[in-house]
């Protein structure tokens, strides 16, 4: 019985290994590092990937949030909206920015930050939505973008694990005032280390994040405001500029991944299985289910997976602990019970093995080790 890693990537490489190789090469022979045309060249094909005017690569998905928020003037004493049940990363950029991040519950099924929960949770401190098309999963764009009109608020979009994702025909990243991605090594387009990128329609902003990415400078040494430095390395467009080409075949191949599960996963009673919103266009970043047979016992999910270690499949709990009750948002005031649905879910999720290169066999494994686990 092989063992199961929950992504990897090394099969990734294998395929493209010698292209890469060419690339960095390429970039370590021209002496050119930091900046320059093969960064800015990356910025063009992801802008247009992404179906917006304007690409700006920075150093990581979390940079990509915060520039956005320096970008759009949100700080102290402003409100952003966005859900509990994500990484720290967008709740922290609302943090570093001067902001207050204010949560609401999500949608059982999508995970997603849930849109009704919105509209009461507005003041008159709101500045922001940040929603986040978490495990791959568009948010309803539509649905989120007619409540930031009618209460003129901006929307951040935070991209980190999908993309590629669209919601009624658009990419995600296109839709709101800015979107951000992150290209961490296990995201669906992925680098070698760290980085990330922001997209917009909006070439103010744009030249904003520019100047905010460099030290607040609009020509060199002269700085017009405090920034950052938050460049995304030469060595590493080149490798994304290599993957880019691969990312929809890549996502195709998740979204089989995900089909195959569904109909191996469907006749157990035991567990929900994620659910795809109409309208949207999800890339599977995770493919995260929820287990119910012992909903009472917090402790039941966590067995579950050390079984499932036991058979050789490793798996991965995102999340155990929603944002509003970490102890860094103690001062925040949220009480346990406020945000019910996230709540229970934290103690229920278990994200599977998913990667594009994985078989149906491994897929078969995986479930037939689950289904074994569930019997015990």
């Amino acid at each position: 019985m092989n063992s199961i890693p929950p992504i990897d990537l090394k099969r990734q490489y294998q395929l493209i290994g010698e292209e890469v190789s060419a690339a960095v090469t390429a970039v370590l022979s021209s002496g050119r590092y930091i900046g320059g045309p093969v960064v800015q060249e990356f910025e063009q094909q992801f802008a247009a990937y992404t179906g917006v005017s304007e690409g700006v690569a920075c150093n990581s998905g979390t940079d990509a949030l915060y520039l956005a928020l320096r970008a759009l003037n949100i700080g102290a004493g402003d409100e952003v909206i966005t859900t509990p049940f994500t990484f720290m990363a967008t709740a922290e950029a609302i943090t570093h920015a001067g902001a207050t991040p204010v949560f609401v519950d999500i949608d059982p099924e999508t995970f997603n930050i849930d849109i009704t929960k919105i509209p009461p949770a507005i003041t008159n401190k709101t500045k922001a939505i940040m929603p986040v098309h978490l495990f791959g999963h568009p948010v309803n764009m539509s649905a989120l973008m007619d409540i930031a009109q009618a209460h003129n608020l901006l929307v951040i979009e935070d991209c980190a694990q999908a993309t590629g994702a669209e919601w009624a025909g658009q990419k995600i990243g296109s839709i709101g005032h800015i979107g951000c991605f992150s290209f961490f090594p296990t995201k669906n387009l992925g680098g070698c280390g760290d980085g990330g990128a922001v997209t917009t329609n909006d070439q103010t902003l744009a030249a904003s994040i520019r100047r905010l990415k460099e030290h607040g400078m609009s020509d060199r040494y002269h700085h017009q405001e405090t920034g950052i430095n938050s460049r995304l390395d030469a060595l590493q467009a080149a490798i994304l500029q290599i993957k880019l080409p691969y990312l929809e075949r890549w996502n195709d191949a998740r979204r089989q991944v995900a089909e195959n599960y569904h109909r191996l996963l469907q006749p157990v009673s035991e567990i929900v299985l994620p659910q795809e919103l109409s309208g949207g266009r999800a890339v599977w970043n995770q493919y995260t289910i929820r287990i119910t047979k012992d909903s009472s016992n917090n402790e039941y999910r966590d067995w579950i997976r050390s079984q499932l270690q036991q058979f050789g499949i490793s798996s991965m709990v995102y999340y155990p602990l929603p944002l509003h009750l970490q102890p860094v948002y103690e001062n925040l005031g949220y009480q346990v019970g406020e945000l019910p649905i996230v709540e229970g879910i934290c103690h229920e999720v278990l994200s599977l093995p998913m990667f594009p290169e994985i078989t149906l066999e491994e897929q078969e494994q995986v479930v037939y080790s689950l289904k074994d686990s569930l019997s015990l």
